[in-house]
């Protein structure tokens, strides 16, 4: 080779070698993030999150607890198509579809196919071994009167137990049982299901803990109340799988698995922002759950974990437990992750990870009430991307007057019994917030105050520092907070520890305001700055 060649060479292998690298860049910018990047400590981005980018596959679940193996169901090869058994789109299908549904089970299970079209319809019971999926262009459009949802059905409305409408999907005591497809549901319009809705404040308020279960009947005859009808809801089941659909316009509560063994939950979109109470992704009371690769646009909370509500949730007394959320993204909602407020047969074992959550109110959030019972243990977050106009970690563990009378006021402290809940064991690592209101907004109970708080490894920007009441033993390691705000306010704290934090303010320093006669061991360690400008010291101890 000719030595005037060989520069000519090299430029070449030069440009060919940037261009790859340029486009193996932008590959890299837009693809889905895969289960093996979360060991990385990589946080995730928008885009590379939630419906948009499901996998074909289940990827194994490496969570802090034991969790089973997850697979995709599988349904023997027998399929029928509802208008091959008379369904009609000009007309309620109800029967039809159901009929169909029926047919597939007693015949040993398969697929049941919803063709393209707008298909109208009432309460449908899917049933064991059948897979209800949705084709491309397919619309259930579930009716908006109350007589489309009789007979009642045994549920749940906000942790009690009832004889209610139930859900527009709904099962009991079945298993293997999926609802799939590209397909949409769209939630009832007005009518009779809207106009007759229950009204009169809290649901335990209405329904008394005392009166049998299958005494508590709501089924709207005669222009009498109703709870809501959810949107898929199995209860009782194992082995339940929702992939693919989109669910739009509901009036309640979307998807939601109570007293469920088994659940897989992924590549769902939720659209239904017009109603105020339409949460995402209701996990109740159930275990062995899964939940990837959702978008979630509602009214309410996005991603909620349930246990029971008061003294029916006591005497039932079932944990939801054992449930990871990963790689899943929020656009709108009040809450991103919701434990509660419903709390009575626990919470715990919940592995949050490798999500975006934008335009929801409030980032994580941990609600209960005095006369809730149970509570939360073992909840852990991991690699969470939060930009939201409220507080990035919010516990409200008093609530209002409105909900319960004057044991939403703090003091005086009350004996601790059955129905005093708990918040504990709980961590979060390799957080970025973009943007916030408080960074920890916390107000436990006094007698029982949140306790075993880590968080870690967060980068964040917000309006304001931290407001906290009834805590104890509380981390705050390896965390930059960028705010304007100055002030860290804490009520009846103790064994709080700030460990190598920056907080960056325009004035380079931070004040404390600490009260009660609980409060006790504050320590600032390698902080910047080294101390609140009040302190004598880097430690704050009770005198």
């Amino acid at each position: 080779m000719t030595n005037n060649r060989l520069p000519k060479l090299m430029s070449s292998l030069f440009c060919k070698t940037a261009v790859f690298c340029a486009a193996s860049l932008l590959a890299l910018a837009t693809m889905a993030l895969k289960p093996d990047d979360s060991s990385t400590g990589k946080i995730p981005t928008a885009d590379q999150v939630g419906a948009d980018k499901l996998p074909d596959a289940i990827a194994p679940v490496k969570a802090p607890f034991p969790m089973p193996v997850f697979k995709k169901p599988v349904f023997p090869k027998f399929s029928l198509n509802i208008a091959d058994r008379g369904a009609k789109k000009d007309a309620i299908t109800t029967k039809e579809i159901q009929a169909t549904i029926d047919e597939v089970s007693k015949r040993g299970g398969g697929t049941v196919i919803i063709p393209a079209g707008a298909w109208k319809t009432g309460r449908i019971a899917l049933k064991s071994n059948v897979n209800l999926h949705l084709d491309e262009g397919a619309e259930l459009q579930f009716s908006a009167d109350v007589e489309d949802y009789r007979p009642a059905v045994f549920s749940l409305s906000e942790g009690v137990e009832v004889m209610s409408l139930g859900a527009m999907i709904y099962a009991n005591e079945q298993q293997n049982i999926a609802v799939t497809g590209k397909g949409k549901i769209i939630g009832p319009g007005d009518g009779t299901v809207k106009r007759q809705v229950m009204k009169g404040g809290v649901v335990e308020n209405v329904v008394s803990a005392n009166k049998p279960v299958a005494e508590r009947v709501y089924e709207g005859y005669n222009g009498s109340p109703i709870f809501l009808p959810m949107c898929i809801s199995p209860i009782n089941c194992k082995n339940v799988y929702i992939e693919g659909v989109t669910i739009n316009n509901t009036l309640f509560w979307n998807i939601v698995p109570i007293y469920c063994d088994g659940v897989i939950i992924r590549g769902i979109t939720v659209n239904s922002t017009g109603n105020g109470r339409t949460d995402g992704i209701d996990v109740q009371s159930s275990r062995n759950v899964l939940v990837e690769y959702c978008t979630l646009s509602n009214g309410d909370d996005c991603f909620t974990i349930k246990g029971g509500r008061n003294e029916d949730g006591m005497r039932v007394n079932r944990p939801c437990e054992n449930i990871v959320v990963r790689y899943c993204l929020s656009k709108k909602g009040v809450g991103a992750v919701t434990c509660g407020s419903e709390t009575a047969g626990m919470i715990r074992n919940l592995y949050v990870h490798d999500c975006v959550f934008n335009g929801t109110s409030v980032g994580m959030s941990f609600k209960t009430r005095r006369p809730r019972g149970g509570g939360g243990d073992n909840l852990i977050y991991e690699r969470i991307r939060l930009n939201v106009p409220g507080d990035a970690f919010r516990f409200d563990m008093l609530g209002g007057r409105a909900y319960v009378g004057e044991l939403a006021d703090r003091l005086p402290v009350r004996p601790i019994n059955k129905l005093t809940p708990v918040y504990r064991n709980i961590t979060a690592k390799d957080i970025v917030v973009d943007n916030a209101n408080y960074f920890l907004n916390i107000k436990g109970i006094p007698e029982s105050p949140v306790t075993n708080l880590k968080v870690e490894n967060v980068e964040i920007n917000c309006k304001s520092l931290i407001k906290a009441s009834d805590l104890t033993n509380v981390l705050i390691k390896n965390t930059t907070v960028h705010t304007k705000d100055t002030l860290i306010t804490v009520l009846d704290g103790r064994n709080i520890t700030f460990d190598h934090v920056k907080i960056d303010n325009p004035n380079k320093q931070v004040t404390t305001l600490v009260d009660g006669p609980q409060a006790d061991n504050i320590r600032f360690i390698d902080c910047t700055p080294a101390k609140p400008k009040n302190w004598a010291q880097a430690s704050w101890l009770k005198k």
